[in-house]
């Protein structure tokens, strides 16, 4: 009887992981500030649709931008990045960096100089923490193990046990004026929806992804086009 059931559940975990599309990761509810933004005392609280906190211009003129310099993305090392490897925090880098670039390459042409016409935006990840494959698959799957996290207290700032978290700091200046039209800062992870199946960084990966894709979409609005395909969770 013993073999059966754990055959059984063997068969049961393969199929779900086969079974089972992208990790999707859900906003949290708070987040730390870096430093990286510098002055805070503008932003307000957001959450939602917008980032968790959030600073916009106004009377920023979002139509008359037709470019794009991106820097190069940061790591802004602190408590929330220390102990992860820099050769980590580099491929985490240069995925988010090429995820940004080709949404913002659908809409904008990108450049490397300031000029007229041209936004500047500046991406710093500012947490980065790796899931437990393993046991983030476990517990999506059987009830009793994702209550006994709850237990254990493994549930921090709305973040289930095991899954992964990112946070982030951003802006976007007019490149010859310096002028900011937005700056946001905001953290998503992993859900228990099989997050992480394969890879330690998935649920951080995916973070980046639909950030990349959210900022499209907020860039679309703020010009008033109709046509703006908001990502989902």
């Amino acid at each position: 009887m013993r073999h059966t059931i754990h055959k059984s559940t063997l068969i049961l975990l393969f199929l779900f992981i086969f079974l089972q599309g992208c990790a999707s990761t859900q906003q949290r509810r708070d987040v730390e500030q870096s430093g990286f933004l510098g002055d805070y005392s503008q932003f307000e609280e957001g959450g939602g649709d917008k980032a968790l906190l959030f600073n916009i211009n106004p009377t920023a003129d979002w139509a008359s931008y037709s470019k794009v310099m991106l820097d190069p993305v940061t790591v802004w090392k602190d408590e929330q990045t220390k102990d992860v490897a820099p050769e980590d925090l580099q491929k985490l880098a240069d995925f988010f960096y090429a995820k940004i670039y080709e949404e913002l390459g659908k809409d904008y042409t990108m450049v490397q100089q300031p000029g007229l016409g041209v936004m500047r935006a500046a991406i710093a990840i500012t947490e980065a923490e790796a899931s437990a494959p393993t046991m983030d698959t476990i517990t999506s799957i059987v009830p009793q193990l994702r209550i006994l996290t709850g237990i254990k207290g493994l549930v921090v700032g709305g973040k289930p046990g095991f899954v992964g978290s990112a946070s982030l700091e951003g802006k976007l200046t007019d490149s010859v004026s310096g002028t900011t039209l937005i700056e946001v800062v905001d953290r998503r992870g992993g859900t228990k929806n099989l997050s992480g199946v394969t890879s330690e960084w998935n649920d951080v990966e995916r973070a980046y992804v639909f950030w990349a894709e959210k900022l499209r979409w907020r860039l679309c609005t703020q010009r008033g086009e109709e046509n703006c395909v908001e990502p989902e969770e």
